[in-house]
């Protein structure tokens, strides 16, 4: 039973970004303004 349970199986794949995509979540990131007025949020994207 020890050696049932005692193997490692990797199936997780590792997964990277492409610089373009980190590139655009931070300039969305950069450009998004978020506005409280009188307990009410706005979301703005300022492009």
């Amino acid at each position: 039973m020890e050696k049932i349970y005692s193997t490692k199986i990797n199936k997780a794949k590792e997964v990277s970004a492409k610089p373009e995509t980190i590139k655009f979540l931070l300039d969305y990131s950069k450009s998004l303004k978020i506005t409280e007025a009188k307990g009410i949020q706005f979301e703005s994207n300022l492009n």
